[in-house]
């Protein structure tokens, strides 16, 4: 008897349950395939592997994936096979399931090569398109698309593609069947076209692949089809790449919004460059590290607690520096500036020695994890997605607190003209301090949002202070529609740039269009009415 190749094995058992054959063989592996299976000879073991693939019983697939895994074992004194667990448990007898009871000295594994890998995973995928579970069966229709020819026929690719309902397995199937039949000499004019509508829904190298070698057919039919299939694949594949650079812009533009936003409102109310701000951020993301820490294994508990908790505890440290030391500074920007960076480096090194100097990794709960699938060949981040979202209502909330609260009056008053507004009641003093515990408040809110897409360090913050005040001046100081537009602009700006200049050119060249943009409009896109203009 000579070695059954592993793809007639393969397409065998996959015949055997496509074709709705009736029962399921359970026979126990034969004396001969034992032995052959425990020889030295790479033959050998082969021929046992071919019984194995046509046998097709749930036994015959569990000795297959403990070989593939290492788990079986050959005892020496009793010639037996037995296969662990993949908990490395006790070794079973694979014929009769009862457990090793000698001395584990006299077992020694069963090795396979390469080239028998390959067979078994074949195999071992046949089994899974036809029994196994949708994700197994998903893996299983992919691993068909790694080679230009898939292992399997066309007849048997159009059985399993007719029992199959899973959309994601389908897809598989029918490239898989497109290239069957591209690769299939004797196919028809009607099947060759019917090859390019398959291999025209894929997106994998290999079907874009067939789909070219289509094209220069010499049926001018197929060819013009493969070509128009191409054109179009290359049209979707452009417009995805666009939608996929304006997505990540919006995201990135969105996290400088969330971190400019209080930003904005303390320097356009108080005139206070704060550079302490990053560290702010920072705080905020460490609330999130810490919550997760006090409640283990609720990841989205700590995380919607976090929201509020970040808040306040930002907002409490920006009123307490405001209170105990830029209250004193108003006025001296330089002494406010050197006054509020040495605070940033008290912070820093505060976290440092009571925490760590190490970065600190933060869970994302399960619906922060993963991604949204749009079309083939655009996907959308959750965590990115989420983090959009909740800035629009972080941005919401703040235009709402300013426009229709008392505090947003008074905060807009002190803006445009502090010594009418304080003629007219308004306690400057109270403004001051509660409009930079509400900026720090929102601080510590963009480190929640941070804390999601990147580690948790002492350093954090330092990484968006400086595009926080770029976002600021570009939009208009104190302009919170100005924060809005600048920060996404900047973003999409940065995202666009990045493929054709790299990342820190990209930076450079925007830093450059900003300053030549602030001297022709100084006060930004949206400049802000009153002191901050006539100053």
């Amino acid at each position: 008897m000579r070695r059954l190749p592993a793809i007639m094995a393969a397409a065998f058992l996959v015949f055997r349950f496509a074709g709705g054959l009736a029962g399921e063989s359970d026979s126990a592996l034969s004396g001969a395939a034992i032995k052959s299976l425990a020889s030295g000879k790479v033959n050998d073991r082969s021929l046992a592997i071919a019984e194995l693939a046509e046998n097709a019983s749930p036994r015959a697939r569990e000795i297959l994936q403990a070989l593939l895994a290492g788990r079986l074992y050959h005892d020496r004194s009793g010639g037996g096979l037995y296969a662990s667990g993949s908990d490395d448990s006790a070794p079973a007898d694979i014929a009769g399931g009862g457990a090793f009871a000698g001395d584990r000295g006299t077992l020694k594994k069963v090795v396979i090569n390469n080239g028998q890998r390959r067979e078994i995973t074949r195999v071992l995928n046949a089994f899974a398109l036809t029994g196994g579970t949708a994700e197994d069966r998903r893996a299983a229709s992919l691993a068909l698309l790694s080679e230009a020819a898939p292992d399997l026929d066309s007849e048997t690719l159009g059985r399993l593609l007719g029992n199959e309902t899973d959309p994601g397995v389908r897809r598989n199937l029918e490239a898989a069947l497109g290239l069957a039949l591209a690769r299939n000499g004797a196919s028809s004019q009607a099947d060759l076209e019917s090859a390019v509508e398959y291999l025209s829904r894929g997106g994998q190298a290999v079907t874009l692949s067939a789909l070219a070698s289509l094209a220069a057919s010499p049926n001018p039919l197929v060819a013009k089809k493969a070509a128009d299939s191409l054109y179009w694949i290359r049209v979707a594949r452009d417009w995805a790449g666009f939608t996929e650079t304006l997505f990540f812009g919006l995201s990135l533009g969105s996290i400088l919004v969330l971190a400019a936003i209080g930003l904005a409102i303390t320097f356009g109310v108080m005139g206070v460059i704060n550079m302490a701000h990053g560290e702010l951020i920072m705080i905020g993301a460490y609330v999130v590290w810490g919550l997760q820490r006090l409640l283990p294994g609720q990841t989205a508990l700590a995380m919607i607690i976090s929201i509020p908790a970040a808040f306040i505890v930002s907002g409490a440290l920006g009123l307490v520096l405001e209170l105990c030391v830029i209250r004193f500074l108003y006025g001296r920007p330089l002494e406010t500036l050197l006054a509020t960076f040495g605070i940033s480096l008290i912070l820093q090194q505060a976290v440092r020695t009571l925490i760590s100097s190490q970065n600190r990794a933060v869970d994302n709960p399960a619906f922060l994890s993963g991604m949204w699938r749009i079309t083939e060949n655009f996907s959308v981040t959750r965590n990115r997605f989420y983090i959009l979202l909740f800035c629009l209502a972080v941005f919401g909330a703040i235009y709402a607190v300013m426009h229709w609260t008392r505090l947003g009056v008074e905060v807009r008053a002190v803006s445009q003209n502090r010594p009418i507004a304080r003629a007219m009641g308004v306690r400057d003093s109270r403004v001051d301090a509660l409009t930079f515990g509400l900026g720090s408040g929102v601080a510590g809110l963009a480190g929640v949002a941070l804390s999601q897409i990147t580690n948790v360090g002492p350093n954090l913050g330092q990484a968006y202070i400086i595009d926080s005040f770029m976002v600021v001046v570009f939009g208009g100081v104190g302009n919170l529609w100005g924060t809005l537009t600048g920060g996404l602009i900047l973003g999409v700006a940065n995202k666009a740039l990045e493929p054709l200049s790299g990342a820190m050119l990209a930076k450079i060249f925007i830093l450059v269009s900003i300053i030549l943009f602030i001297q022709k409009r100084p006060r930004g896109l949206f400049p802000q009415r009153g002191r901050a203009a006539e100053g």
